[in-house]
């Protein structure tokens, strides 16, 4: 078969003496950055989460993380779990003036797992890694998807057993792709064949290390909140403390 011709938008692969001097400085993206700021300060919203939101969008795209990501694909789900369990809920409190954003909570659930199931597909992975069009594609349905499906599960119009059942339905659906990936016997993603030597992982451990960071630690916000949906609620009907 010939060989996959990629042309990743963060670059080649580095190697650990060259990945601390990787970031991304690139015009376009800094100026998207800089629009998204102002937007989300204008909005109204929440100030600190919208701070919080771009930190994290810093992180993944401007930091050496997005040169990381071309050689390990560990990296690449790090990141994207950075986009969708991290960044995304911020970014979905920031706009919390956008009510628009909390509907179809059901229709932004099945959105977002068609999306995220589709991108770690293989095909679509060597796709997303064809050009920067693709790639783009790929970041922005993801982020979109996910702030659409966090603006509903911490609405407080939204049930708090529906947005509970959304976002244990999120970790479910992460869960279920993070075992394929662990325990496939075989790596999966060719982009990465031969650019995971200089980081000491064979392409299968790598994976491995992708399935476990999308099983576990991503898992953790969801989780949260979940907790701070029911906690809220236990708060509203608890008894009022009287002073003896």
């Amino acid at each position: 078969m010939p060989q996959a011709i990629y042309d990743i938008y963060c670059g080649p692969a580095p190697d650990l003496a060259s990945l601390p001097w990787r970031w991304n400085l690139d015009p376009l993206l800094l100026a998207a950055l800089a629009v998204l700021a102002l937007a989300l300060f204008r909005n109204g919203g929440e100030r600190v989460s919208a701070a919080l939101g771009l930190t994290v969008l810093v992180v993944a795209f401007v930091s050496p993380l997005c040169a990381l990501a071309s050689a390990l694909f560990s990296a690449r789900v790090f990141h994207h779990v950075l986009l969708v369990a991290v960044a995304a809920p911020f970014l979905a409190l920031a706009l919390g003036r956008a009510p628009w954003l909390a509907r179809a909570p059901q229709f932004g659930f099945a959105a977002h797992t068609l999306l995220f199931w589709l991108w770690h597909s293989p095909a679509a992975y060597g796709f997303a890694l064809s050009s920067h069009t693709a790639y783009w594609l790929m970041q922005l349905s993801l982020l979109g998807s996910a702030v659409w499906l966090w603006a509903a599960a911490l609405n407080p119009r939204t049930p708090t057993g529906s947005a509970c059942a959304l976002l244990f339905g999120s970790v479910l659906q992460m869960g279920m792709l993070a075992a394929l990936l662990t325990f496939s016997r075989a790596p999966l993603y060719d982009a990465h064949f031969a650019t995971t030597a200089a980081f000491g992982l064979t392409p299968l451990e790598d994976q491995q290390l992708a399935g476990v960071l999308m099983w576990v630690p991503a898992a953790g916000p969801y989780l949260l909140a979940m907790l701070w949906r029911i906690r809220a609620v236990l708060s509203e009907r608890s008894p009022d403390r009287r002073a003896p």
